[in-house]
């Protein structure tokens, strides 16, 4: 191989390694791009289930209110209960 034909070879393996460098470089993007997207999206995410956690929490908390409420009325309701028993028995 004399010089003339070193100088074409290697002046198409320097374009080839350019274009493989460009495609590199918009696959690079793309990929950051997605990353960025996907991000994002967590984010969204992470908020919508932060809030829907609060609601969870909060809905939680009046229906142990409830139910204590609820288990005290019956508690009273049994006592009267067995009250009205014992006096009708005394009777």
């Amino acid at each position: 191989m004399d010089s003339q034909e070193k100088l074409v070879f290697y002046k198409k393996k320097i374009v080839e390694l350019e274009k493989l460098v460009n495609q590199l470089r918009l696959s690079r993007r793309i990929l950051m791009n997605l990353v960025e997207k996907i991000e994002n999206e967590k984010k969204i995410l992470f908020v919508q289930l932060e809030k829907e956690k609060q609601q969870l929490k909060l809905s939680n908390q009046r229906y142990a209110k409830w139910l204590m409420q609820n288990n005290y009325r019956y508690m009273e309701l049994q006592a009267n209960f067995k009250k009205t028993n014992n006096l009708s028995k005394d009777d």
